[in-house]
């Protein structure tokens, strides 16, 4: 007769740690908080407007808790009064009464309390075991995949890392929505757009490209490209100051051309009026420190977050972009450019099309996961500076051009025509090219097509309004230039000596 395991043997208390190990453990739930607060939602309003965006259907552990809340979220969705009888007609439409323990039940709850006090507290509490729970069952499937050898490990670690930043956003996602809960967020969203003051998505701060497109919208996949020395990225430094400095929205720039001390110095250039000249040799005058040292304070509170890594894969991208989104609620990302990004070891063997296809599909991904708009300067093949006669950039000129062209919402196009030693616009009225640039926008998703006009200036390597009058930038550096000229003239008026000066 075989002894009996000493493992197996529980203590007086019935606390034997090896026991429950053995056994199985309960999944993290809080069953009497959920009763209450579900009741609390049955006998006062109040309580169903403080828990209702806080929890859903899936924190509850008890299934019966679940049926009874998603009626009361029907209700609640349909304007309708939440009580015992309308929850209790509700569940009986769905052929649900029975399944909650029928009208005894709901009746049970609702005498469990009395108020709805404390109700946001146990419903965080609630939240937080369907939290745990998750995180059981997301290491667990993690743990599982781990085991196996037909995945690739940057792989795994890249799913990884997105389901557990889903659980971190309180966003873990479903399988599938019903027509009727998207047709509400629809009609919900577009109430909130026609309440709203402005535009739509993230204005750039070009007042034509913001008309054009109501601001970058989220979730879309922005491309953005043009040649070598058309001002890429300038046109997308300027965008992020605009709407860091103006609007005080933070945003995330990956840099893999340049480092961070280069872009900083453009965007101090831009700020300040000093040319990049300047700057890069420090040969400043006095006025000029004192109006860099004031002309900067506004840049140096601005929510900029620049990353230079280079050679960046589109796994770490997404790694380090779902952390600046969680520490700092990114609004926009801007990725500088997007050859110069490897798809990871994962495609290894793949030719260079396939490598562009990977990261112009994961670029998609991420804009939809994190719900914000990413911006992605590409290079153009030579066909533009081969091409005879106009030399505007063409959809079919983007090098591995398919994956982009199809991932896009928006693809637009810089063109310079006095790049190219072209004085005068194509057009009717054949107006003056310098200074000038077009954004052409040649595909978009959600609206219409436009050739929009700025204006670019080179010293400061910014672009802006063409409508606009001088802006403050461009005057600060006008008399600069002025001041410069007329020192000389100034000191060969008078002499150290001359103790008649007028002023």
């Amino acid at each position: 007769m075989n002894s009996p395991n000493p493992n197996r043997m529980q203590n007086a208390s019935g606390n034997n740690p090896v026991i429950s190990m053995e056994r199985g453990k309960l999944p993290p739930q809080a069953v009497d908080l959920e009763r209450v607060v579900l009741g609390a939602m049955l006998i006062d309003k109040k309580g169903v407007d403080e828990v209702i965006d806080i929890l859903h259907k899936e924190a509850f552990y008890v299934e019966a808790h679940q049926h009874i809340f998603e009626a009361i979220y029907d209700l609640f969705q349909e304007t309708k009064p939440i009580d015992i009888l309308t929850v209790s007609n509700l569940l009986k439409q769905k052929n649900k009464l029975e399944k909650v323990g029928g009208d005894y039940y709901l009746i049970d709850l609702s005498r469990a309390v009395g108020s709805s006090a404390h109700i946001e507290f146990h419903a965080r509490i609630i939240l937080q075991k369907f939290v745990q729970r998750s995180l059981i069952k997301i290491s667990t499937e993690i743990i599982e995949e781990a085991y196996g050898d037909n995945q690739d490990v940057f792989d795994l670690l890249d799913q990884a890392e997105a389901r557990l930043y889903e659980v971190t956003q309180g966003n873990l996602k479903r399988s599938a929505e019903s027509a009727q809960d998207l047709v509400i967020q629809a009609k919900k969203k577009i109430e909130e757009i026609s309440n709203k003051e402005g535009l739509s998505g993230i204005a750039s701060g070009f007042e034509r490209l913001d008309t054009v497109t109501s601001g970058w919208q989220p979730s879309d996949l922005i491309i953005i490209a043009a040649r070598p020395g058309m001002g890429k990225t300038a046109l997308t430094l300027s965008m992020a100051r605009n709407i860091a400095v103006n609007s005080g929205q933070p945003v995330a720039f990956f840099s893999l051309e340049m480092s961070s001390v280069q872009l900083i110095t453009r965007l101090i250039s831009s700020e300040t009026g000093l040319s990049s000249e300047k700057l890069r040799t420090g040969k400043l005058e006095k006025h000029e420190w004192e109006q860099l040292n004031v002309k900067v304070k506004a840049l140096e509170k601005a929510p900029l977050y620049i990353d230079d890594t280079p050679s960046l894969s589109i796994f770490d991208l997404r790694a380090k972009a779902r952390r600046l989104a969680s520490q700092h609620d990114i609004k926009l990302i801007i990725i500088d450019y997007l050859q110069l990004m490897t798809a990871g070891s994962s495609q290894k063997g793949g030719n260079r099309e396939q490598e562009i296809s990977t990261i112009s599909r994961n670029l998609k991904a991420l804009a939809k996961e994190l719900n914000v708009p990413v911006i992605a300067l590409s290079q153009l093949s030579r066909a533009v500076e081969t091409r005879g006669g106009s030399k505007r950039p063409l959809l079919s000129d983007l090098r591995e051009s398919g994956a982009i062209e199809q991932d896009a919402d928006i693809v637009s196009f810089i063109y310079r025509p006095e790049y190219y030693k072209i004085e005068e616009w194509d057009d009717e009225e054949q107006s003056p090219t310098e200074g000038q640039a077009e954004l052409i926008i040649a595909k978009h998703r959600n609206g219409g097509l436009d050739n929009i006009r700025l204006k670019f200036i080179g010293s400061l390597g910014k672009f802006d309004n063409l409508d606009r009058h001088d802006s403050p930038f461009e005057f600060a550096s006008k008399m600069n230039d002025d001041i410069s000229q007329i020192r000389p003239s100034i000191s060969d008026a008078f002499s150290d000596d001359d103790d008649d000066m007028p002023f």
